[in-house]
């Protein structure tokens, strides 16, 4: 899941960004308006995790903006917890609303949730060629065989086995499984997929694609 947190308090951002990517998500930050809206526009975002008081542009304005176009869902995280601001967030095109403060696991659930609702509807357990991927219980089986991945091996095989037979590039895989951070020359795909073929064992099922990607073979 990818996850773009928009807050002010920088120090409350980089926590919560922290916290959800050891829930295995890829997170990205924007400390205002204007840097949320220039992020949105060249990354698909599953979910807007939305702060409502931000300098330059105001939070309100994002929502309303990202409503109209963004295909991602909108969580709306304010200290104005009333229940007429949680209203008036609703009404900008906000998808859900926490208050300030919040109990951690609460924002777990609820960008998990509103990933669910964003993303197409998939098979809860993904099935391909003895390979068998559980996200939910994040358990892996080859040929009912335990398979240990850590978390970006999981996010790559998880989206391997989404497209179905159809290669996936390494730009998407960068895409799904890192955050901006990352170098986009770097060989962290190529390494990945190596360990997690050699985890998943013979006969090997990811094939390369030269010049296009990467499939699970059937």
């Amino acid at each position: 899941m990818r996850v773009l947190i928009v807050e002010d308090e920088r120090v409350l951002a980089d926590a919560i960004a922290e916290g959800l990517r050891e829930e295995a998500m890829a997170v990205d930050v924007a400390y205002d308006g204007d840097a949320a809206l220039e992020r949105a526009a060249c990354t698909g975002y599953d979910v807007v995790v939305l702060d409502r008081d931000l300098p330059g542009v105001h939070g309100d304005d994002v929502c309303r903006e990202l409503a109209g176009g963004h295909p991602g869902r909108i969580l709306m995280l304010t200290a104005a917890g009333d229940v007429e601001q949680r209203v008036d967030g609703l009404a900008l095109g906000a998808d859900d609303y926490l208050p300030k403060p919040f109990v951690f696991a609460e924002l777990v659930a609820r960008v998990r949730a509103l990933g669910r609702r964003s993303a197409p509807a998939v098979p809860p357990v993904l099935e391909r060629a003895g390979v068998r991927l559980d996200p939910h219980r994040r358990t892996v089986l080859r040929d009912g065989r335990p398979v240990r991945l850590t978390k970006k091996e999981f996010t790559v095989l998880e989206e391997l086995l989404r497209a179905d037979g159809g290669v996936v590039s390494a730009e998407t895989l960068l895409d799904r499984a890192w955050d901006e951070h990352i170098d986009p020359f770097s060989n962290i795909v190529r390494v990945t997929m190596a360990t997690l073929r050699k985890k998943l064992g013979e006969p090997r099922l990811i094939e390369t694609v030269t010049g296009a990607g990467y499939r699970l073979e059937a």
